[in-house]
């Protein structure tokens, strides 16, 4: 996830959840049954709102599976970030050792 745009990716995905979220919302809950309707068409109008649905669902699962690698990817990103971090600690940390280790030379003037 070293490229350049990770934040945009997850912005895009998360953003898609939402609209995913959203429609399902506006399903709203399955339709009764409407007693002056024949059992079939009852039947009918339940399956297309299921079919609806879990269309929705299959997408919301799709994007939120999307979402969960391009987190994972980020932060790999941020542990391998922190791994050379901590290499670059422990070199400047052995360097300042060992300048500090050196003997200083006193400049004392003779008289």
């Amino acid at each position: 996830m070293t490229n350049i745009g990770a934040g945009e990716i997850l912005y895009d995905l998360r953003k898609r959840i939402q609209e995913i979220q959203s429609d399902l919302e506006q399903l709203g809950e399955p339709t009764k049954n409407i007693p002056e309707m024949i059992e079939s068409a009852n039947l009918l109008r339940t399956n297309e709102y299921l079919s609806k649905s879990d269309e929705k669902k299959t997408e919301l699962l799709d994007a939120y599976g999307k979402y969960s690698l391009a987190l994972e990817e980020l932060l790999t990103t941020v542990f391998d970030i922190q791994k050379d971090l901590k290499e670059i600690l422990k070199e400047q940390s052995r360097l300042i050792s060992n300048s500090s280790k050196k003997p200083l030379k006193s400049k004392s003037k003779k008289k």
